[in-house]
């Protein structure tokens, strides 16, 4: 069985074949996967992207359905998690609500559902509001913060608060500045050459770079997608419930009953 793991980060599994933009690991293939997959047709047994279908614009992420389409054998899965705009959605209304009504401690989860809903597609920098909320042990909804958000948002706690952020930074050692060098040096050229309009090149090389969500997507219009491009059998699926053969064993969307990424969606289809 040949099992294809497209856009994985650091989050992949030796068994499969997991490619990203990046490579994070000899176990990982850098790809541009805008430029398509590089498999032949009906190649591939599985295909499983996590958090990476909303990093397309709305046109390219179509044409991304359809490659996972064409590598996968006839009666292949495809498993998709997402964020789900339906919950964020559901959230923002809710917490809204429970604000004007003056509800104990409801405007603090507005807060981050309305950053949920937009920093990560207008931020014009990395980490967006989303990381300055984070670090801001006075905003007293960690949480609610976990719930949405899991591990990665536990990783980011520990990473920017208190003693572990002090430590990070006496860690920048003398030589990583040296290495680091050039690329200021570019830098500042860069800025002295486009003067005023460094700004506006500065927002567009952000916005280009893949950090940000160019499009987002609930139970219907995924479905939608994977439908137009050719899958049948398309559900949802309940956390690490999956047609996959094994798929618990693998700890990809989550380990132990823990989700990796609690704010997602999950759907499966066949080919």
């Amino acid at each position: 069985m040949k099992y294809l793991n497209l856009g994985c980060g650091a989050t992949f599994h030796e068994d499969w074949t997991n490619i990203d933009f990046v490579s994070s690991s000899e176990h990982v293939r850098a790809y541009n996967l805008l430029e398509g997959i590089p498999f032949g047709d009906n190649e591939v047994d599985v295909v499983y992207h996590s958090h990476v279908l909303e990093h397309f614009p709305k046109s390219k992420a179509v044409d991304f359905i359809r490659e996972c389409h064409r590598v996968l054998n006839p009666g292949g899965i495809i498993r998709v998690a997402i964020p789900d705009l339906e919950i964020i959605a559901m959230n923002y209304i809710k917490y809204l609500n429970e604000s004007i009504e003056g509800v104990e401690g409801a405007e603090q989860k507005y807060n981050w559902s309305m950053l949920e809903l937009f920093d990560q597609v207008v931020r014009s920098k990395t980490g967006g509001e989303m990381i300055d909320y984070i670090k801001d042990v006075s905003n007293k909804n960690d949480a609610f913060l976990i719930e949405r958000n899991g591990q990665e948002v536990k990783r980011i706690m520990e990473m920017f608060r208190g003693n572990t952020a002090k430590k990070q930074g006496a860690s920048f050692s003398l030589s990583s500045r040296l290495k680091g060098l050039p690329k200021r040096i570019k830098r500042k050229l860069i800025a002295i050459l486009l003067g005023k309009d460094d700004i506006a090149y500065q927002i567009g090389k952000f916005r280009l770079e893949g950090e940000i969500h160019q499009w987002m997507y609930d139970r219907h219009s995924l479905k939608k997608i994977l439908e137009d491009a050719g899958f049948k059998n398309v559900e949802v699926k309940n956390k690490f419930e999956s047609n996959i053969p094994d798929w618990k064993k693998y700890n990809l969307d989550g380990k132990d009953g823990v989700l990796r990424k609690p704010d997602s969606l999950f759907m499966e289809a066949l080919k």
